[in-house]
């Protein structure tokens, strides 16, 4: 530090916040929102914290400075959020007698027009059938638009009366049960349907968790904006945190081997996906490629998921870049 410019030194201490802020971060994965909510709000910013770093250590890197150890240091710590935040994975395995399992936001077919554009409705319908998911998850479903979704069966719960959209599970296999799990004081909610598929049963779970109600559009960054933020922030997070536990308490009763699908409004760095992930496999790390963006903003966030048990074998996953709503579809071909 002695033999630094006082420009480096400069440098080097900014370098050190951010360092620790990166690092104070990573625990954003393993504390709940209802014990300290501070940290579900950091961890929203953990991919622009990863890429500050990255900067600060090539800066010293090109400089030949030992105090590019700092920043590899907390980075090589956080090894695991880089490969949520990027794969470099992409694994295609492709046989006749696979699953192809789809998610998809579809924005109750753009019914209020969000999208500017004639016949989104159909777009999506064309979209979805000219990719032939064996299984398909749908979140914000309207029923009065099912017209152009032909599945032998189907189970759709609809969240109430005034809202009039919900969920959807559609499959070309038996589905020989199914419910919801009617999530309190929320528009949100989880459905299930037990798959049958030859002699094996799986339980698909599609889950839509609290909303942040995050407009892209919007200026979080004036003094009013940003307090509104936070405080709305870090009450859906916790929200979300009564959800994912009631989701894993449902889980623990399942004989079945079971896939979480579905629109989590949060990112892979946080607890509430930490507890999802338990025994399962997050089918973008195993076979996807590159950012994995799932929702149209400004920053490429990845806040669709597809979790499959720990003994379904991922074959491949898809992210595909269509704009009929806010969210991208994802599918995955998994091997039973």
């Amino acid at each position: 530090m002695k033999k630094l410019a006082l420009i480096d030194k400069f440098i080097f201490i900014l370098n050190s916040l951010f360092a620790t802020l990166l690092l104070l971060s990573y625990l954003s994965y393993y504390i709940s929102p209802n014990t300290i909510s501070i940290f579900s709000l950091i961890s929203l910013i953990i991919p622009v914290l990863l890429f500050i770093n990255c900067v600060f250590a090539l800066y010293w890197i090109i400089r030949l400075k030992k105090q590019f150890l700092l920043s590899i240091f907390v980075l090589a710590i956080g090894y695991q959020y880089v490969t949520k935040f990027y794969s470099f994975k992409d694994k295609e395995i492709i046989l006749t007698d696979d699953v192809r399992i789809m998610s998809y936001n579809v924005r109750m077919f753009n019914l209020y027009k969000w999208i500017n554009e004639k016949n989104v409705d159909e777009k999506i319908y064309d979209f979805i059938n000219s990719k032939e998911p064996d299984i398909l998850c749908i979140q914000e479903f309207h029923p009065s638009l099912k017209k152009g979704l032909k599945y032998p069966y189907e189970y759709i719960k609809i969240s109430n009366e005034n809202n009039h959209f919900g969920h959807a599970i559609f499959s070309k296999f038996k589905i020989i049960n199914s419910g919801s799990l009617n999530f309190s004081n929320s528009v949100n909610n989880a459905i299930f349907a037990d798959i049958v598929k030859n002699n094996d049963t799986v339980r698909v779970y599609n889950i839509h968790m609290e909303s942040l109600n995050l407009n892209p559009k919007d200026d979080y960054f004036t003094q009013e904006n940003s307090e509104k933020f936070k405080i709305r922030v870090q009450n859906a997070f916790k929200i979300q945190a009564n959800q994912a536990t009631l989701i894993m308490e449902h889980i623990q009763k399942t004989t079945h081997k079971s896939i979480i699908c579905g629109d989590f409004n949060n990112t892979a760095f946080s607890w509430v996906y930490h507890q999802l992930l338990k025994e399962k496999n997050d089918a973008f790390e195993v076979a996807g490629k590159g950012f994995g963006r799932t929702f149209d903003y400004k920053l490429p966030v990845r806040i669709d998921f597809i979790l499959v048990d720990d003994q379904i074998e991922v074959n491949n996953f898809k992210t595909y870049d269509v704009k009929f709503s806010d969210h991208f579809p994802i599918m995955a071909r998994l091997n039973f």
